[in-house]
């Protein structure tokens, strides 16, 4: 399986319209390969909070139609990172899409872990509530963004949905950067899956983002991981890999699920 993640530098002097068909570009410039990956909110930036009101668009909208158009010339699976998504009745949401290699949308996935405590993303943005994946001929995606890596719960409910490869779009900044490396590994050695993490080079608002997209195989070794500035990343991979790591090492078999809780609180273990 080959993949590729385009790690866009966003510039906010750049027009959010030449950016798009830049994006638009590096993807028809990966015909060949079977999946690519963009990272979290390229068209106008992760931490651009007081811009996302006026870049927000439909599903239908132009950066959707961009890439659509993009995949099916490309012939690609593409995960076109995320857009300021408008709902029909205003709402706004940090939304993932995947398209399949004819332009269709095959995934639409709504972040729901938001970033900011009270205030940016927390505030501004809905919370997405549905676990999203996508069958691929390749296998099977899970999809998650930035800020959703820092919980295993969500994870662990992709893995119960089959995903076997976790695409992770993400505006993360670079004064975290261990925390990203650190993280992305720890999913994928826990999930025993393959992690797409896709990151943006460049400024969001003043915030330095870390780059570093990196593809992480199922036991946890880092396959490939850019540098700090714009980057395409190639990767070759054997999606067979997951279900070989999870029948020789299946600690997924022995998870205890219903354990009780010391405080008193119904539920249990995802």
């Amino acid at each position: 399986m080959r993949v590729s993640l385009v790690q866009i530098e966003v510039d906010p002097d750049e027009p959010v319209r030449g950016r798009r068909a830049r994006a638009a570009a590096l993807v028809r410039a990966q015909r060949g390969r079977d999946l690519v990956v963009l990272p979290e909110l390229w068209p106008v930036g992760a931490f651009a909070y007081d811009a996302w009101e006026d870049a927000a668009e439909p599903l239908d909208g132009p950066t959707a139609e961009a890439m659509s158009a993009a995949a099916r010339d490309a012939g690609v699976w593409l995960h076109a990172g995320s857009v300021v998504e408008r709902d029909g009745s205003g709402g706004l949401y940090n939304t993932s899409l995947v398209f399949d290699p004819e332009g269709g949308l095959r995934a639409a996935y709504r972040k729901i872990h938001r970033f900011g405590f009270d205030e940016g993303e927390a505030v501004v943005m809905g919370g997405g509530r549905e676990i999203v994946t996508a069958a691929a001929p390749f296998g099977i995606l899970g999809l998650a963004t930035c800020y959703d890596l820092r919980f295993p719960e969500q994870f662990r409910l992709l893995v119960d949905a089959g995903a076997q490869i976790l695409a992770i779009p993400a505006g993360w900044p670079s004064r975290r950067l261990e925390h990203w490396r650190l993280l992305a590994r720890a999913r994928a050695v826990e999930s025993q899956a393959f992690v797409l993490a896709c990151c943006t080079a460049g400024t969001h608002a003043g915030v330095e983002q870390a780059g570093h997209s990196m593809v992480v195989d199922p036991w946890g070794t880092v396959l490939a991981e850019a540098g700090p500035d714009e980057e395409v990343l190639h990767v070759d991979l054997d999606p067979g890999q997951v279900a070989t790591v999870r029948a020789e090492f299946p600690v997924l078999r022995d998870r205890i699920l219903g354990l009780p809780d010391p405080w008193g609180r119904t539920g249990g273990a995802l």
